[in-house]
C-alpha cells in the first residue's frame, strides 16, 4: 500500500460519502468505520466485546492491507479528541500503515449541526449503515455528543505533515473528494 487517507469528523458530516467519491476518483479502496461495526453489532450489541472485536478486526485489516499491492486505502472514523484512547488507537493505525511504507493523509471534515441532522437521514447513509436506521436513536446520539464530546480538533491541534481541514457544510461529496485529490496529488 502506498497511500492511506484517514477521513475523520463528527457523525453524519459526510465521511463515508466523501470516501466513496474519493475512491471513485483515485482507485483507493474505502474502508468506512461501519463496515466492522455493522458486522458485529447484530451479534454483540453496542457492548465492550463488540468494540474489542471491532478494534481487533480493524488492526488485522490494516496490517494485511498494508502488505498488499493495492494502491491504498481510505479509512473513515469519528475521532473523539477528548478521549486519550482514541489518540492511542489512531497512532497505532498510523504506525501499522507507515511501517509498511504508506504515506498518510489526514482529512478533517466539519459541518454545522443542521446539515448533519439532514445528512443523518439520507438514503445512502441508511443503506450502508444499518445501525443508523433507527433515526431517533441516531439523532439523540449525534446531539448528545455535541454536548459531551469533542469531535473536531482545535485549531493547530493536529500537527501532521499531510493535514487538510474542510468545512463541507455547503459542498457536495464529489467537490470535497476533488479538493482532497488535488491537495494530496492522489
Amino acid at each position: 500500500m502506498e497511500k492511506f487517507v484517514f477521513i475523520f469528523g463528527p457523525q453524519a458530516v459526510g465521511k463515508m460519502t466523501v470516501g466513496q467519491e474519493l475512491a471513485k476518483a483515485t482507485g483507493l479502496k474505502l474502508f468506512h468505520n461501519h463496515m466492522t461495526i455493522d458486522l458485529l453489532e447484530p451479534l454483540f450489541g453496542f457492548s465492550p466485546e463488540m468494540w474489542r472485536l471491532t478494534h481487533l478486526f480493524r488492526q488485522e485489516i490494516f496490517n494485511s492491507f498494508s502488505k498488499s499491492d493495492n494502491y491504498g486505502m481510505i479509512f473513515t472514523k469519528v475521532w473523539y479528541f477528548d478521549q486519550k484512547q482514541d489518540w492511542v488507537d489512531i497512532e497505532s493505525i498510523c504506525q501499522t500503515v507507515s511501517s509498511h511504507g504508506a504515506d498518510i493523509y489526514f482529512v478533517e471534515l466539519e459541518a454545522n449541526v443542521e446539515v448533519r441532522l439532514k445528512r443523518n437521514k439520507t438514503a445512502l447513509r441508511l443503506e450502508h449503515k444499518p445501525t443508523k436506521r433507527n433515526i431517533e436513536q441516531s439523532e439523540m446520539h449525534l446531539l448528545s455528543t455535541i454536548k459531551n464530546s469533542r469531535l473536531n480538533s482545535n485549531i493547530g491541534e493536529i500537527k501532521k505533515e499531510n493535514y487538510l481541514r474542510i468545512d463541507n457544510t455547503y459542498l457536495n461529496a464529489d467537490d470535497v473528494a476533488q479538493i482532497i485529490k488535488r491537495e494530496f496529488q492522489l
